[in-house]
């Protein structure tokens, strides 16, 4: 049964056994250690498109994705990414589906998605989670509660050639 009191959401997106595709989940464990007020968190691991029912259900007023992207940037950046711009980007992903598809398919019930990418380092089976990007997941859970204030997290430009 959702918790009908959380006005925000987090998905976290991500394989926890390939490296820093792994930042996601690791964010979803932080947030089940010290939880945060007024979010429900949902895990949706390498196939978030599962959680899509789910999510529709919840109705949070803000969503906010949280994925390992490889953006080109240095390890355990962050960016905000825009929903067109996703489908432009090639984007290092694990997932079954298109994340585009799955914001599609959460726009009609959820009025604000934000999209929070962190470059990983190393993405391959059973390796650790770097440290730049534990950092990275660090920052971020300590950001989330200021959602309303902004996450101080740049958006991403995409670099024209």
């Amino acid at each position: 049964m959702p918790d009908l009191t959380s006005r925000y959401a987090l998905l976290c997106v991500g394989n926890s056994m390939m490296g820093d595709d792994g930042a996601g989940p690791r964010l979803a464990e932080l947030c089940v250690e010290k939880p945060l007020a007024g979010w429900t968190v949902v895990d949706g691991g390498a196939v978030p498109e599962n959680d899509i029912g789910y999510l529709r259900e919840l109705r949070p007023a803000h969503l906010v994705i949280v994925d390992a992207t490889d953006m080109g940037l240095a390890p355990g950046e962050m960016r905000i990414i825009d929903e067109d711009d996703i489908a432009d980007m090639f984007m290092m992903t694990t997932h079954n589906l298109p994340l585009t598809f799955l914001i599609q398919q959460l726009r009609t019930d959820i009025p604000h998605i934000t999209f929070v990418g962190i470059q990983p380092d190393v993405v391959a089976f059973y390796f650790p989670m770097s440290a730049a990007v534990e950092q990275a997941v660090s920052h971020l859970y300590q950001r989330l509660p200021a959602l309303e204030q902004g996450l101080g997290i740049a958006p991403f430009r995409q670099e024209t050639a």
